[in-house]
């Protein structure tokens, strides 16, 4: 297993720390990228937060990475991240740091309350789970996708990610996010779909101590409500919420009530 190399996307502020905002660091899910999914929610955000986002490898501007990889090593990612700044000054000095991760993003979110809770002050597990499907499935997918490119999986990734009639009334940002699927890199997919495949901790929740709010939509089939609820139960202080009326991808599909729910979450 290695760590990937991974670079930190301003979503929000001038790039200079700015005193008065905690810093709220972002991740998009698998075969999305941070900007295309967040972008909406980063500007809700932005009065509170100054708003760092990161892509997966291969995907929007991390550089592909065709080695094994585990959940544990992009957790290691993001935490070098978040220490790369504070060195550079990007967080400043009593400024509170938060994490919200989408899908494999909210079981990297997980893992970074279990390895590196000490460098967050809350975190949020977005349309995620302790263990999301099953193994064999995802080695199916790394096998398949690996073979035939990513732009295979559109298809089935807009029925999934999307409540009812989102993509009718919102094109662009349905065409923006799945942009992001059929331009990632094939090797990549499939190394995090191995990396999925290999995540579980069901049974180590009650060592994360770190805040944890749950959120998830009403009508997500991959990780239903049920997953967030479990969760919140599970670590030493959490809390659950649904948004009706979105699928897989709670940002873009309704992006000012989830940076409201992440506002509250995470008060001062």
């Amino acid at each position: 297993m290695s760590t990937p190399e991974i670079t930190a996307i301003r979503l929000s502020g001038e790039g200079e720390a700015a005193p008065d905002k905690d810093v709220l660091f972002v991740g998009a899910g698998l075969g999305t990228g941070v900007q295309a999914l967040w972008a909406e929610a980063a500007n809700e955000l932005a009065d509170r937060f100054q708003v760092i986002g990161w892509d997966l490898p291969g995907h929007g501007q991390s550089p592909a990475h065709n080695e094994p990889i585990a959940i544990g090593d992009l957790a290691n990612a993001v935490a070098d991240l978040v220490k790369a700044q504070h060195a550079a000054g990007t967080i400043p000095a009593g400024a509170k740091v938060y994490y919200a991760g989408v899908s494999i993003n909210g079981a990297v979110a997980l893992q970074l309350g279990l390895d590196h809770g000490e460098l967050f002050d809350g975190i949020a597990v977005i349309c995620s789970a302790a263990k999301i499907g099953q193994t064999e499935a995802w080695q199916e997918r790394a096998t398949f996708v690996e073979a035939a490119g990513t732009p295979s999986m559109v298809a089935g990734s807009a029925e999934k990610w999307f409540a009812p009639g989102f993509i009718e009334q919102h094109a662009e940002r349905t065409t923006r996010l799945l942009h992001t699927l059929q331009e990632a890199d094939r090797f990549s997919y499939a190394r995090l779909c191995e990396a999925l495949g290999g995540f579980d901790v069901r049974e180590r929740l009650g060592e994360i101590t770190v805040p944890i709010v749950a959120l998830h939509g009403a009508e997500d089939g991959v990780c239903p409500p049920a997953d967030g609820e479990a969760i919140a139960a599970g670590v030493a202080s959490g809390q659950a919420h649904v948004l009706e009326n979105v699928a897989h991808q709670a940002p873009i599909e309704k992006p000012a009530e989830t940076a409201a729910i992440l506002k509250e979450a995470f008060t001062a």
